[in-house]
């Protein structure tokens, strides 16, 4: 064999290796191949090493994996004519390899333009202040509507997530001017309640300390009571220890004292000209 043939045979068999490395692959476990011999479905292969056979077999990878679309802002009219953009993220995942192969030609755009036309109906069938207020409806309303769709396709959607809502240009400022407002009712709500604790607070203060003085008070008239109860019984203790001649005695030194003054006028108690009459009339006994 000359050199020629050899170089001839070596760059076959290098084409041949070429081929048959070209048509063995490696699925992961989150793809499976879609093989097709001839045109005519063969079955779902993977994971692991998959050999196809050169010329007749032809494979078409899909990702088992949730993907995302994000849907660009969607402008869509309400049921009362307001115009607002909604921008939304659809979550999806493949269940059937061969549906989403056979079943349809691109899923990811075909998902995408039924996730529009189905937002847009729901929209138009909700009053502004709904789409502004009701996203969970929304979305769990568009989520069952696709997956209605989406199905036969292979695809299931896993959740529907709406990003924004836009509402006309007007209606943001009567937002704006509308949560202003009611920060300000919140403020005086607020300011009233404080000053409405504090004198309440203060009152109670003052309620106390009324009440404290006035058992302080009540306290001091008992103890002076009694004092004067208690001194008075020292008087009449020592009033019954004198004899009538001593008390006699500090009458008459107590008239002597009136009589010095300079007034013209004497009052003699009753006490002392009772006294004195019982005094006589004790001596004149004795005699």
């Amino acid at each position: 064999m000359d050199v020629a043939s050899m170089i001839l045979l070596i760059i076959f068999l290098i084409i041949i290796a070429a081929i048959i490395a070209s048509r063995v692959r490696v699925v992961p476990e989150y793809r499976r191949l879609v093989v097709f011999r001839l045109g005519r479905l063969v079955g779902v292969k993977g994971p692991g090493i998959v050999f196809l056979l050169p010329i007749i077999d032809t494979g078409i990878s899909i990702d088992l994996r949730e993907f995302v679309i994000d849907i660009p802002p969607q402008t869509c009219i309400t049921k009362d004519n307001a115009p607002v953009d909604v921008d939304l993220l659809v979550y999806m995942k493949i269940f059937d390899p061969v549906k989403a192969v056979t079943a349809v030609q691109n899923y990811v755009t075909a998902a995408t333009g039924i996730a529009i036309t189905t937002l847009r109906a729901i929209v138009g069938d909700m009053l502004l202040d709904d789409v502004l207020a009701r996203r969970e409806y929304i979305n769990s309303t568009l989520r069952a509507r696709l997956d209605e769709v989406t199905d036969r396709w292979g695809i299931k959607v896993t959740s529907v997530e709406i990003k924004e809502i836009k509402p006309p240009k007007e209606v943001q400022e009567a937002m704006i001017k509308q949560m202003a407002a009611e920060r300000n009712r919140r403020a005086m709500i607020a300011e009233a309640d404080g000053k409405r604790t504090a004198a309440i607070l203060e009152a109670e203060g003052q309620r106390e300390a009324m009440i404290k003085k006035g058992e302080g008070e009540k306290q001091y008239q008992i103890l002076v009571a009694e004092g004067r109860a208690k001194a008075l019984e020292l008087i009449n203790e020592a009033a019954a220890k004198l004899g009538s001649n001593a008390i006699l005695l500090q009458y008459l030194e107590a008239l002597k004292s009136i009589a010095e003054a300079p007034s013209t006028k004497i009052v003699i108690p009753l006490e002392l000209l009772t006294t004195l009459t019982r005094i006589v009339g004790k001596s004149e006994q004795r005699e």
